[in-house]
């Protein structure tokens, strides 16, 4: 495993660039390069944003409009075990998302808009940007409705067009 791949995050929006956490949470970061390679992130969505938190993508359902209603609860048909580890969420950090089950994880992943110190220990942090903060920043001021009883639901679809995991040299 190349400790030195980063991962390119291109959205609609623009593009944002991850390093990995190689001494974090290896499971979590081969799998993400997995998924990321097979092209199973390119056209979903941040389909969660909760101002001054965090942006939510990484879920199979949402690259169809028609699947709506069940957005947020699509994965790659398994889970991993959660890794927990000392880096803590702030922002631009990288982490995976999941149910109370704290082994539910499986492609969905959130990148913090701040220091959300509560989720430390929880969730399973795995990389930060190195690059695009100000990309982050724009999507995290989305306009958001109300859904589910959270006010987190973006009113314009911000598109993951693809997720590319490439040397860290060549990204200037």
């Amino acid at each position: 495993m190349n400790s030195a791949d980063v991962a390119v995050i291109k959205t609609n929006e623009g593009e944002m660039v991850v390093q990995f956490w190689t001494d974090a949470a290896p499971n979590t970061i081969e799998n993400f390069k997995k998924l990321a390679r097979a092209g199973f992130y390119d056209g979903t969505t941040f389909h969660r944003i909760v101002k001054g938190f965090m942006i939510q993508g990484g879920d199979p359902n949402t690259k169809d409009l028609a699947k709506e209603s069940s957005y947020g609860m699509g994965d790659p048909g398994y889970k991993i075990k959660a890794e927990f580890n000392d880096h803590s969420h702030e922002r631009g950090v990288l982490s995976m998302a999941r149910s109370s089950d704290p082994d539910s994880a499986g492609s969905q992943f959130f990148i913090c808009l701040g220091d959300v110190r509560r989720l430390d220990h929880q969730y399973t942090t795995f990389g930060k940007l190195i690059k695009g903060d100000s990309v982050l920043g724009e999507i995290g001021d989305t306009e958001v409705v109300s859904a589910n009883g959270e006010k987190s639901k973006p009113t314009k679809r911000v598109v993951i067009e693809s997720i590319k995991i490439v040397p860290a040299d060549s990204v200037k």
